[in-house]
């Protein structure tokens, strides 16, 4: 049974902590809650999509009107990632062909008011695709420190096919952090490296200036070099070819002046040639000193207070379909849980969607020769009409007479 769950498994020998696994059987209504913050909320809907594998295990929420913003949350029981990894997993298929929408979940505080969640409710953090436009398309990794949301500065790229796809994010006690994309990673690293949680390490020293007899100059004029002495010539000259035209009128028109022509003699402006500055000092440095601002800090990854998933954004074309969503401390439990239900729906969806093809091919094809038949059998009576209206017109024609 699909169910939400919050519990301890044991997974070999590791101890393993899901904190939140949503797989939206039809009960999910009664553990999610819609925002009242707005009156005009797009509305979710259980939904399997047009294609899958296994209709019960695929099915998922979807966004179900257009241009409408999204805010749908459910809550878990408060837990802290202290000294342990941090989990965040999800399917997203965006069956519309999304143009422009998000697909990210958000994790809140375990205090944030659900029926009043909205896109400035505060957060620790947010993960996944979003998508407005041919040139924008990535992976959202923002997170929360001392009360400031932080974008990762790397460029990780989403998928934006109909297919779906299985979105993880790995933070690690060790202040390192992984983003996989189909259980694939595409990114990774330390975090106060990617994000600009801190201040510099260090900065430009204010007592530092660069000498006056500093020259950093790689190249100077030859001061040998001299402009040759026939270098001037006029850009343009008189055309001597050309002739007063013989309606001139020196009276009306004034003097006449031959028009002027590019000269193939003009050299440009001349500059000597540059050669190596022998006094050459290379490029001056700024000197760095500590940063007295910085203070290093070993619990970036920290977050001690999670409690609230949600599904809070904003799509123009709605379609979205969000599933198979889990919280854990386990690298292993969110492959187990990718293998149960993620990958027995890759093949099973794509050969699903190419039988949906064919068969929305075939009904587009027989709808299209319906049309035409229901055409020409309209011609054909148009045709009746006329031919009887013309035998009715000659039969007139002929009573007359």
């Amino acid at each position: 049974m699909k169910i939400a769950v919050a519990a301890l498994l044991i997974v070999g020998t590791c101890l393993a902590e899901v904190y939140l696994k949503e797989e939206f059987d039809d009960s999910w209504p009664d553990r999610w809650v819609q925002s009242k913050h707005k009156d005009d909320f797009g509305k979710f809907i259980s939904s399997s999509g047009k294609w899958h594998g296994d209709k019960a295990r695929d099915q998922g929420i979807k966004t179900s009107q257009d241009a409408r913003f999204y805010a749908l949350s459910t809550k878990f029981n408060k837990v802290s990632n202290r000294g342990k990894s941090l989990v965040v997993q999800f399917t997203v298929k965006h069956e519309q062909g999304i143009d422009c929408g998000g697909g990210y979940v958000k994790i809140a505080s375990s205090d944030v008011d659900q029926t009043d969640f909205h896109g400035e409710t505060p957060y620790k953090l947010m993960f996944g695709p979003d998508i407005c436009g041919p040139s924008n398309r990535k992976v959202h990794v923002i997170l929360d420190y001392k009360g400031k949301q932080h974008l990762i500065k790397k460029n990780i790229a989403c998928k934006d096919d109909d297919l779906t796809h299985l979105y993880t994010l790995i933070i690690n006690p060790d202040n390192t952090y992984e983003v996989q994309i189909d259980g694939t990673k595409v990114e990774g690293g330390e975090l106060e490296a990617d994000w600009d949680f801190l201040p510099a390490k260090t900065i430009k020293d204010p007592d530092a200036k660069k000498d006056e007899s500093w020259d950093d100059r790689e190249y100077i004029p030859d001061p040998e070099d001299k402009k040759p002495e026939d270098w001037d010539k006029p850009e343009h000259i008189p055309d001597s070819e050309a002739k007063m035209p013989e309606d001139w009128d020196s009276e009306m028109d004034g003097e006449w002046e031959p028009p002027l022509k590019d000269n193939p003699d003009y050299k440009g402006t001349w500059t000597p040639k540059n050669i190596k500055n022998p006094n050459y000092s290379g490029v001056w440095r700024h000197p760095e000193i500590d940063n007295p601002e910085y203070k290093a800090d070993d619990e970036l990854y920290l977050f001690e207070d999670l409690g609230v998933a949600a599904f809070d954004l904003w799509q123009v074309k709605a379609g979205t379909i969000f599933d198979n969503l889990l919280i854990t401390d386990s690298i292993e439990e969110a492959k187990a849980h990718a293998a149960e239900t993620f990958e027995p729906l890759r093949e099973a969806e794509k050969a699903a969607k190419e039988k949906w093809e064919e068969e929305e091919k075939k009904r587009l094809e027989e709808e299209e020769a319906k049309r035409k038949e229901e055409a020409d059998s309209k011609k054909d009576d148009e045709k009746e009409d006329d031919e009887d209206k013309d035998d009715e017109d000659k039969e007139e024609a002929h009573d007359e007479l």
